[in-house]
């Protein structure tokens, strides 16, 4: 709704990964959250698998972000590129205190006291990546299914979170519906485009968020879009069916710092389509809000 967007003041901000310097037309509401993003801080090494150069994206350069886009809550989601080296990202929700969550990499390897201890360090989920190199090699649904299950069996009230893209969200629905866990799709599914709603894989989407266990995060705007010059029209489509569908297992993240956009987007930008995506404000609150105070334990 055009007549909420108010860009008041003339204050500029600097933010690292981030174009433009102007805050967003919409007013974050208090405890909004953003979740999914990523530090990267040249403390903490990357894994030997992962072979470009991590940006620097501290803790003290996301608060900037924070500063200028109005959000106060925060879940930190562990990159590849530490492969299984959660290391900077439980320094960074300890920094951060208790306005962060963590959402850490993990192999089938780990121990169940490892994460148990995780879990008290403010880890409420994994991430299991089917995109991006990854430091075991070939993701495989096996996998996916023995964490999934291993979760389940120790009762810690995590979720499984996948990266994924769309055709590879068809081709394993079946598996994706079977996981015991609660289930969060990363990037509003990467469906592909122009296709949007008539591809497949947003029926898949469709079929797992009336399954009721299904989140899915509204971010990754840039990634598939093929109308990035007039406001991501076409994800716009994808994303607002979705909050037609099912806006009580939706969150937005705003990725930074974009680590895999072909250009910096400009993060006003991005959090002003809240205002577009989701028009009413009660609903807009509540995937900014209420929704990530569940799904994250806030």
């Amino acid at each position: 709704m055009q007549h909420e967007m108010s860009y008041g003041g003339s204050r500029a901000y600097d933010v690292p990964h981030s174009a433009g310097s102007r805050p967003p037309g919409l007013k974050a509401p208090e405890l909004a959250c953003d979740c999914h993003m990523h530090i990267f801080d040249p403390r903490f090494p990357a894994s030997a698998h992962w072979t470009r150069v991590p940006p620097v994206a501290t803790v003290d350069d996301y608060r900037l972000f924070q500063e200028r886009i109005g959000t106060s809550r925060t879940v930190v989601v562990t990159p590849s590129t530490y492969g299984t080296d959660n290391a900077c990202t439980l320094d960074a929700v300890a920094r951060m205190g208790r306005s962060a969550r963590a959402v850490v990499v993990v192999d089938t390897t780990v121990s169940d006291a490892e994460l148990k201890q995780m879990s008290d360090k403010g880890v409420c989920g994994i991430r299991v990546n089917f995109v991006s190199p990854q430091s075991w090699g070939v993701t495989t649904a096996a996998m996916l299914i023995e964490l999934s299950r291993r979760l389940h069996a120790l009762d810690l009230g995590w979720h499984v979170q996948i990266f994924m893209h769309g055709q590879q969200i068809v081709e394993m629905e079946d598996v994706l519906a079977s996981l015991p866990t609660t289930l969060v799709i990363d990037h509003m599914g990467r469906v592909p485009q122009p296709a949007g709603t008539s591809h497949p894989a947003f029926g898949a989407i469709r079929r797992l968020l009336d399954g009721g266990k299904t989140w899915v995060k509204l971010s990754g705007a840039y990634m598939n879009t093929q109308e990035e010059a007039s406001g991501y029209i076409d994800v716009g489509r994808v994303a607002k069916e979705f909050v037609h569908a099912a806006p009580e297992r939706l969150v937005w993240g705003s990725d930074w710092p974009h680590t895999i956009a072909e250009r910096l987007p400009d993060d006003a930008v991005l959090f002003d389509l809240n205002a577009e995506w989701i028009p009413n404000v009660a609903t807009r609150n509540r995937i900014l809000v209420d929704n990530p105070q569940t799904l994250y334990r806030f």
